[in-house]
């Protein structure tokens, strides 16, 4: 059960780290990265993956605080799950027409 509480977070995590950057590759390849036309919308959008991770890590923190999960699998768990809400962020913010 312990070898369990190890190694999953880290098959979630890659399987997650996988999907992003093969999604994020194929745009690359495609030429179909959004693109906004002021600076500042510009880095709100490419700010979008590492900031949710940052709030992962965040939420991951505060999950180990009061609950019984170690620090360890919450931290990793909550920062691919930002990662991947940081991706879908960003694909509904680049397709989002600017004003």
């Amino acid at each position: 059960m312990e070898v369990l509480g190890i190694v999953l977070p880290i098959i979630i995590a890659g399987l997650i780290v996988v999907f992003v950057i093969k999604r994020l590759d194929q745009k690359t390849k495609q030429g179909a990265l959004p693109k906004k036309k002021s600076t500042s919308a510009q880095t709100l959008l490419d700010s979008l993956i590492p900031l949710g991770m940052l709030m992962g890590c965040i939420l991951g923190l505060f999950i180990s605080m009061i609950s019984s999960i170690s620090l360890g699998f919450a931290f990793s768990l909550g920062a691919s799950f930002g990662l991947l809400g940081g991706y879908f962020a960003y694909e509904r913010y680049g397709n989002k027409e600017e004003r």
